[in-house]
């Protein structure tokens, strides 16, 4: 994973690809990413202008079999290859109908589209790619020190975040997401509803739990608290989490 990490660059692996934690961290904060996170669909002898862009669905960073048994191969592949998808097949309409600027990176347009169809796939995109590496299949990750002791401050200890992290994923009304953000130099959770993220406010994501239904409910049908259970004592890359919190 650590090939993904990369502070000043954004790195593109098929498309938008494996998303760099430095280009998390900075567009939490409305900084402009290095590069954009499109792809070039024509010839490069064209004038920059004329290019039409293309962004392609990331690749997975670990095989769809690889969460099992907490998430089933066949959740990840259906979560993955299907709604995923989606997201950036529609954007990519969007873009070759004019109603999205393909020359903006995928956070560029996040920040810049209002409520509506271009906003809800772009975010989709970013969300769920950040999603896939909060999750591991390397078991007992741990915080860094210095998120350990963030926590302890923020929090009081470990068990009363896993309890609050637990409680706002799982009382989420709807489809959205359970966050933990660094913001104003604290730890703080949010829940965002649908499409909605924590960098549209002035927060820099560190961890997520996806609790739009269907990331569970081949595995846990309408179980969701047992989901986001299973999430946090099984499924957490800390270390991901812990580069987030020290590139904030």
């Amino acid at each position: 994973m650590d090939d993904f990490m990369n502070r000043r660059n954004f790195l593109i692996t098929s498309g938008v690809g494996a998303l760099g934690l430095a280009t998390f961290a900075s567009c939490n904060k409305n900084q402009p990413p290095t590069v954009p996170a499109q792809t070039e669909s024509t010839t490069p002898t064209q004038p920059k202008e004329a290019l039409a862009m293309t962004i392609s669905l990331p690749a997975l960073p670990y095989a769809f079999s690889a969460l099992e048994p907490h998430l089933s191969a066949e959740n990840l592949e259906l979560h993955h290859s299907k709604h995923h998808n989606a997201y950036v097949t529609n954007l990519n309409k969007l873009i070759a109908d004019g109603k999205a600027d393909g020359q903006q990176s995928l956070e560029e347009l996040i920040m810049a589209a209002p409520a509506g169809a271009v906003f809800n796939n772009a975010a989709q995109i970013w969300n769920h790619t950040f999603y896939w590496h909060c999750m591991t299949p390397t078991p007992g990750t741990q915080p860094s020190a210095e998120l350990a002791a963030a926590i302890e401050r923020d929090f009081g200890s470990m068990a009363t975040l896993r309890e609050k992290f637990i409680d706002i994923s799982v009382s989420q009304f709807g489809s959205g997401w359970g966050w933990l953000v660094a913001q104003d130099d604290r730890l703080a959770l949010q829940q965002t509803g649908n499409a909605d993220l924590p960098m549209k406010h002035g927060a820099t994501a560190l961890l997520t739990c996806d609790v739009w239904e269907h990331a569970y409910y081949p595995s846990y049908k309408n179980a969701r608290a047992a989901y986001v259970e299973v999430f946090f004592d099984k499924l957490i890359n800390w270390d991901f989490v812990s580069r987030n919190f020290a590139q904030r």
